[in-house]
């Protein structure tokens, strides 16, 4: 089963299998499912042409793969372009979103854990 040009896995319950797709999550595949009178627990090698066109029909009508993927890149730079704070942590690779990053975040630069052993200073990078 296709739906726009991703290729859900036949042998993974469909609402598992929608998640393959950029744009849907637990929430939209359930309300998706609903929408198309389909059982969740069903499989996308068992179901009719008939339901394979209500599912692709109801997924198409949200943003998602290229459009979404798009959107969210034109969003990040549009914040990098007027100098936002949130643009900033995007362009150095840090956390956007207020985590601590003095002791567990991992980026680009790294974690450095400096620990002690037998009195002198070991520097390892994880």
């Amino acid at each position: 089963m296709r739906i726009a040009g991703i290729t859900i896995p036949d042998e993974k319950r469909l609402e598992f299998g929608l998640r393959v797709i950029y744009g849907i999550g637990p929430a939209r595949a359930h309300k998706v499912l609903q929408g198309a009178g389909v059982d969740f627990g069903k499989k996308p090698k068992d179901l009719s042409p008939a339901d394979e066109k209500k599912i692709a029909k109801l997924v198409e009508e949200y943003q998602i793969e290229g459009e979404l993927r798009r959107k969210v890149a034109g969003d990040i730079k549009r914040l990098k372009d007027i100098g936002a704070y949130r643009g900033d942590r995007h362009s150095r690779h840090l956390p956007v979103r207020g985590q601590r990053t003095k002791t567990n975040s991992r980026t680009v630069r790294g974690n450095v854990r400096k620990t002690m052993t037998s009195g002198k200073t070991k520097i390892e990078k994880k």
